[in-house]
């Protein structure tokens, strides 16, 4: 939980950040003095861009400029507004543009007074997706508890349903109550009792017997 909120903290301040300083490089209407020396500075930066440098391709300062403030502020409401994993892949954007940054600074040789920005925001961007990780794996573990007890419950379940079968028996199954089968003696009926025809015959026998034996 703890992990969650300073996930979202992170979220809120870099996006209202990145929206704030992307858009004073976009318009002047925020701050004028500040917009005014941005522009100063992006004629610095695109002498040393990367393409200027390895390949001689000037690029325009105006262009990198907007192109940089844009991007700064569509990542930072994404990362204000939109859930899921779109803010992963914005957090790496940002986190290249801010290495960028320290790139250029350290071509042009600035004091770190003016790198520190860059490398500030570099480390917090790099330490939000380092806990994400660490909330993404451990949402992924109650995922697999999860599973796991409910996986043991239907094993059990149907340990019971085994175990109650098995107490049943195939007296049960037969519609036969236990205790009420088994093998029948000769003369007698089906719930063990002997017959009114049966116990007459024995009973004239006998009286003949002793009328003989007489």
């Amino acid at each position: 939980m703890a992990k969650s909120i300073v996930l979202t903290t992170l979220s809120v301040f870099m996006g209202l950040f990145f929206v704030f300083v992307g858009s004073m490089k976009i318009t002047p209407n925020i701050n004028r003095e500040m917009h005014r020396e941005i522009r100063r500075n992006f004629v610095q930066y695109a002498k040393v861009f990367p393409s200027a440098v390895l390949f001689a391709l000037k690029i325009s300062p105006k262009w990198l400029r907007l192109i940089v403030g844009w991007v700064e502020v569509c990542c930072g409401t994404t990362l204000l507004l939109i859930p899921g994993h779109v803010k992963q892949l914005v957090n790496l954007i940002l986190l290249v543009l801010c290495l960028g940054a320290v790139y250029t600074h350290a071509m042009l040789k600035d004091p770190f007074e003016r790198m520190a920005p860059a490398l500030f925001f570099t480390l917090l961007l790099g330490c939000r997706l380092v806990v994400f990780y660490q909330v993404r794996k451990r949402e992924l573990k109650a995922a697999e508890k999860l599973m796991e007890r409910h996986r043991q419950e239907d094993d059990l379940r149907q340990k019971q349903d085994v175990l109650r079968r098995m107490q049943e028996g195939p007296w049960t199954q037969a519609g036969v109550q236990p205790g009420h089968g088994g093998a029948q003696g000769p003369g007698t009926s089906a719930d063990g009792t002997v017959p009114k025809d049966v116990a007459p015959r024995d009973s004239k026998k006998n009286k003949k017997k002793g009328k003989k034996e007489d």
